[in-house]
């Protein structure tokens, strides 16, 4: 028989891939289309998100910008469209917009509240990206006092105070640590701090103020509202609740029985009971329980529920952070020589942190979105404002336009949270997956 076999003495021409595996075409084969029921799916949903856009375009794009009413939005759909149904009356955002964003703070002074929000995206950024320029970190450390000072004004010797009694924390903590130890000379710091801001703040500030007058026009707290009231308490949770959440969630892993009993009782009592319920609480019952005569800002008061709610939460995130650590870790930083604040700070926490911030991050948005509920005690978040617009008589009746102008916006927040946390994650990947 003869041999037929055959032996290539040179190598094909390379080809390019088939054009059903690569680009476009290769993605939907590969995720779309890849059998019979992800194609059967495919259909359905892109009829179904077809039928929803068929409805929702016109509804977004034929509509109407200019109008002075709900009637005038109906009249001119009428005479452009022939019907008034599947069509938007934008015109309440483009006259409300502004009362929407900034409540009824003076428009005069529109440039304050816009400059505290430049300067907090300045504060924000030597912390959360590394790039930016380390100088603004001065930024960082003054924002705290900036803020109120810009939103709510009066003299600047206010701020000043409130910022040199940390100052006298610092200097009471270097002076009892040596005698006392460092537990104690942290209570004395603590102690100092409260009695300097409860005491002596407003007495001196009134003081240099009548000697030296520099200030901002005053702006009362009624006439916060929109989404700036809502971007002010959610900053100041966001920002305020996790150094207490980390305290919390040490406390209550600390062997000291009556820490640890404060810090559990803490965080099982705030998280069993309904925000809307502080809520209540700081509007109503809270000046009660002050001296008579006390102000007590009701703004201030939400502030201080609201970030004492976040921070419970956010206690019990931490605290999963650090349970899930190996028990190893923490033999290492003993074994290393390191008291517990040391271990803590360059070993334990950045390991804690960095597990818990798919958690932090819901937590934060949870909170920011919890904001809404302010309007149910009186202020006037941007759905308060909703319910004051739709009672003016021009626009009663109008809900969709403003609903969905207000989830818009806490969308884009919320989105931008969500999209820096996973930067955040892939950035501190150690893996190399």
């Amino acid at each position: 028989m003869a041999d037929t076999s055959f032996v290539r003495t040179e190598m094909l021409p390379e080809q390019s891939p088939p054009l059903t595996s690569v680009g476009v075409l290769g993605w939907l084969r590969a995720n779309l289309f890849s059998n019979l029921w992800n194609t059967i799916l495919t259909v359905i949903s892109l009829a179904f998100i077809g039928y929803l856009l068929a409805g929702l375009i016109p509804w977004v794009f034929q509509s109407v910008w200019v109008a002075d009413s709900l009637n005038e939005c109906r009249e001119v759909m009428n005479a452009t469209w022939g019907d008034t149904h599947g069509h938007a009356c934008w015109a309440v955002i483009r006259e409300r917009w502004l009362q929407l964003t900034f409540g009824f703070y003076p428009s005069e002074l529109y440039w304050r509240p816009i400059l505290a929000f430049v300067l907090l995206f300045g504060a924000l950024a030597p912390v959360l990206f590394p790039w930016a320029p380390r100088w603004l970190l001065y930024v960082t450390a003054a924002y705290p006092f900036l803020f109120p000072w810009l939103m709510w004004g009066g003299t600047i010797w206010a701020p000043l105070m409130v910022a040199a009694g940390l100052a006298v924390g610092y200097f009471a903590h270097k002076f009892v640590e040596p005698i006392l130890g460092g537990l104690a000379g942290m209570i004395i710091a603590v102690l100092a701090v409260i009695v300097w801001w409860l005491f002596l703040v407003g007495p001196l500030s009134g003081v240099l103020a009548s000697i030296i007058p520099i200030g901002l026009e005053p702006v009362e707290s009624r006439n916060f509202g929109g989404f700036m009231l809502s971007i002010m308490i959610g900053v100041v949770a966001i920002g305020v609740s996790l150094p207490i959440g980390i305290v919390l969630a040490l406390g209550r892993q600390s062997d000291l029985l009556i820490v640890k009993a404060i810090c559990v009782g803490f965080i099982e009592f705030i998280r069993g009971v309904p925000l809307i319920t502080l809520l209540f609480v700081a509007s109503t019952l809270l000046n009660i329980f002050m001296p008579p005569g006390t102000n007590f800002d009701i703004i201030l008061r939400v502030m201080i529920m609201v970030t004492l709610f976040a921070a419970a939460y956010m206690a019990e995130v931490i605290r999963g952070g650090l349970a899930a650590l190996p028990k190893g870790q923490y033999e290492g930083a003993d074994s290393l020589g390191l008291d517990y604040w040391q271990s803590q700070r360059l070993i334990i926490m950045p390991q804690a942190l960095k597990i818990s911030i798919p958690g932090i991050v819901s937590t934060f948005i949870g909170i920011f979105k919890d904001t809404t509920l302010v309007s149910i005690i009186g202020l006037l978040d941007p759905l308060g404002l909703s319910n004051a617009i739709r009672a003016d008589a021009a626009w009663n009746g109008i809900y969709w336009e403003l609903f969905a102008f207000i989830a818009f916006l806490f969308f884009i927040f919320c989105f931008g949270m969500s999209r820096y946390s996973m930067y955040l994650e892939r950035r501190l990947r150690t893996d190399h997956r």
